[in-house]
């Protein structure tokens, strides 16, 4: 049994890997700019497994880790997939194959050796996408975004050559098609692409992946026809007439009404099979004209595939093989300081440029001083770098025997290299933290800056055109200093209109479609309003916990700012001990307490409605698991809690329902195993039909008033 000292700690290293998690999905999958590897990635993804399994009591910290994707983007129209789109696990070594073959046959109830038929296929580094055909006429399409809820693109794939507006044979095709694939852009249209871009003074972009992503997310569909995209079927979601002949027949049939498929897709019955592809698909991998960064292996048998249904956030009848790690060699040049939003000082290693899996390589992190002294990295190194899942590199370590006479172990700062304020390493019971931060809070202009990022953000006010090039304009040249002074802009510009069009991006047109961005925002959820903030420990979880026990902005600075008030944050369920402490620090600090009141004052924040307390579930304790199909996982979490429902991420005694959809694995086995009431989605709803909230009620983080 564990030790309360053991769960605190697992505790906060599970909100860690939560919050981290979900950042990294919303930068891959969201903003098409990912900053640590796959193969890091997958890493978090495994030490989270092994938490929730260990402690299975906190595995409701863990759950805002089990998303797919990311949340659509403001700038297109949203679209639900009648299917959701799920991600794929991951494997890694060879010998993981015939593991995974053995889990199948096991569930199927198949004795051990017995053949399955497989459908193998490289797995291409694209973006994933669904398009629609009625009556083989292209209806719509939209990107995966969260799995739920995908990104209306349909103006811009109707620009795609390799996509048919309608299909061959359309009056033999089913009246409803929803084809899955990926949309990728060929090396060779990169490289030329990229050339036209440097000719124009335009950006660069890294890879063939991001290029592809962010050239189809474009609001101009122009811009996307003058990209080169190309795209190959690999699935299907919706479709009014099931497919026949298992996953190589329905593939065979997308191709016979011009939809394009990739011909390596190959039938496997057995390990041996699935690795020969395997090694012959990566042996082929420099001459193909397409990044990948693996294969997959998915079960054939459309019967099969029903029976073995969802694992979490995954089909258990399909998973990606993903190649090991592209390397190459060269001279790291210098190491420099970031300083971020909390004060974190964040090594950034400059490299003698490098071409590592077709990118060049200048740049990557260093994680943190104890990466650095682990790995006995020193200026002038010849190091190691590889790009793991071929997307952000990381360096593995020096060369020992090419390490120059002059290197010396680097001496990380303790003074912040920005405001020279003193730069500590955090303590806890368990001893030194690997983070050192600077001390100097709103005097250092780097965390004033990106604190100011952060509150103009998507998932904070959401606020169209303030990105980071305008930001940093406008601290820069004094126009603001504080989230409050960016509600003083337009007054400030009626005296002088031309003073923004110094910076680029600030047109006349750009500026006042900032303003009206800005005024759009001047009324917003409460939660968003806290979160805004930026303050450490307070993420959009304990936001909404803060919101819905306060009730208005006014309230929650007024304990906030008192020690008194302070003191009672304990009394608030699910705000933990590291959030406390946070916002203790922050609000005893007098010049953050001041900035809070000040933006308090230009912005209105709308209260989340309270909780009821006579609805048929009031009091009851609900645990959501599997994929819903007629709502977002969070919406139906804040749906519950406002008809006065305890939502659990944990199954046990206690626990009155089990809303269970496709997928539900070890909580749906658990709830029945104890004889907890388990009711499919349209049970709840029906059981909460007279009593749901209002669209209006349900305003979060994840909407605008």
């Amino acid at each position: 049994m564990a030790t309360t000292t053991e769960i605190a700690a697992a505790k906060l290293e599970l909100e860690t890997l939560a919050r981290d998690i979900a950042r990294h999905d919303k930068l891959y999958h969201g903003d098409d700019a990912p900053e640590i590897s796959d193969g890091d990635y997958d890493a978090l993804r495994r030490r989270l497994t092994e938490l929730e399994l260990a402690f299975p009591e906190l595995s409701s910290i863990a759950a805002a880790a089990h998303g797919v994707g990311a949340a659509p983007s403001a700038r297109f129209s949203k679209v639900k997939h009648a299917i959701p789109m799920l991600s794929l696990g991951n494997l890694f070594v060879e010998s993981e194959v015939p593991e995974f073959i053995a889990r199948i046959q096991r569930f199927l109830g198949h004795p051990p050796g017995s053949a399955i038929r497989f459908a193998a296929e490289p797995k291409i580094d694209g973006l994933s996408c669904s398009i629609r055909y009625e009556n083989g006429h292209l209806v719509r399409a939209a990107t995966r975004g969260d799995g739920e809820e995908g990104e209306d693109v349909t103006a811009n794939v109707r620009t795609i050559a390799d996509v048919p507006q309608i299909l061959r044979h359309a009056d033999k095709a089913p009246a409803v098609l929803e084809v899955r694939g990926e949309i990728y852009m060929s090396r060779a249209d990169f490289a030329a692409l990229n050339q036209r871009q440097a000719a124009a003074g335009g950006k660069l972009f890294a890879n063939p992946r991001n290029a592809a992503a962010g050239s189809l997310r474009q609001s101009d569909p122009k811009i996307t026809a003058s990209r080169p995209l190309r795209f190959f079927a690999y699935a299907w979601g919706e479709t009014s007439r099931p497919p026949l002949g298992g996953h190589l027949g329905m593939l065979e049939a997308l191709s016979w009404m011009g939809l394009p498929v990739n011909p390596l897709t190959t039938a496997c019955a057995s390990a041996g099979d699935l690795i020969a592809f395997y090694r012959d698909i990566g042996a082929r991998r420099a001459t193909l004209d397409y990044d990948i960064d693996g294969v997959v292996y998915k079960v054939d048998d459309l019967a099969q595939r029903e029976t073995l249904g969802f694992v979490s956030r995954s089909p258990r009848w399909a998973i990606a093989h993903k190649f090991s790690a592209e390397k190459a060699t060269t001279i790291l040049r210098d190491i420099e300081i970031q300083v971020g939003r909390t004060g974190s000082l964040t090594p950034v290693a400059r490299l003698e440029p490098v071409t590592v899996g077709g990118v060049v390589v200048s740049n990557c992190t260093l994680h943190n001083e104890d990466d650095i002294a682990r790995k006995d990295i020193r200026i002038g190194d010849t190091v190691t770098v590889q790009r793991a899942g071929d997307v952000i590199p990381q360096i593995l370590g020096p060369v020992l025997d090419r390490r120059p006479a002059e290197a010396r172990p680097y001496a990380f700062p303790t003074r912040c290299p920005v405001c020279q304020s003193e730069a500590v390493k955090e303590t806890d019971d368990s001893g030194e933290l690997a983070v050192r931060r600077c001390t100097g809070g709103l005097r250092c202009d780097a965390q004033v800056v990106e604190r100011l990022k952060h509150f103009a953000s998507r998932e904070a006010l959401d606020i169209d055109g303030l990105g980071e090039k305008q930001i940093q304009f406008l601290y820069d040249s004094g126009r603001i200093r504080q989230p409050a002074d960016i509600f003083r802009l337009k007054a400030e510009d009626a005296k002088r209109p031309d003073r923004l069009a110094h910076c680029e991006g600030f047109g006349a047109v750009s500026v006042e479609k900032l303003f009206k961005a800005i005024d759009e925002r001047r009324t917003v959820a409460l939660d968003r309003l806290i979160y805004s903030l930026g303050i450490r420990h307070v993420g959009r979880t304990n936001s909404l916990r803060l919101a819905r026990h306060y009730g208005s902005f006014d309230a929650f600075l007024e304990n906030a700012s008192s020690p008194t008030g302070r003191a009672a944050l304990n009394s608030i369920e699910g705000v933990g001990q590291a959030a406390i402490s946070s916002l203790d620090r922050f609000f005893s600090d007098e010049t953050s307490a001041i900035i809070a009141w000040d933006l308090g004052s230009m912005v209105s924040a709308i209260p989340l409605a309270t909780a009821r307390q006579d609805s048929p579930v009031s009091g009851k304790i609900v645990v959501f698991t599997g994929t819903l199909q007629r709502m977002t996982r969070d919406a139906a979490k804040s749906g519950a809690e406002l008809l006065g429902a305890k939502v659990s991420g944990t199954v046990s005694k206690k626990t009155d329902y089990v809303v269970a959809g496709p997928g539900a694995g070890e909580k749906l086995d658990k709830a029945q195993a104890l004889g907890v009431t388990v009711l499919t989605e349209d049970e709840w709803i029906a059981l909460t039909a007279a009593d749901q909230p209002t669209t209006a009620d349900l305003v979060t983080t994840e909407g605008r008033a």
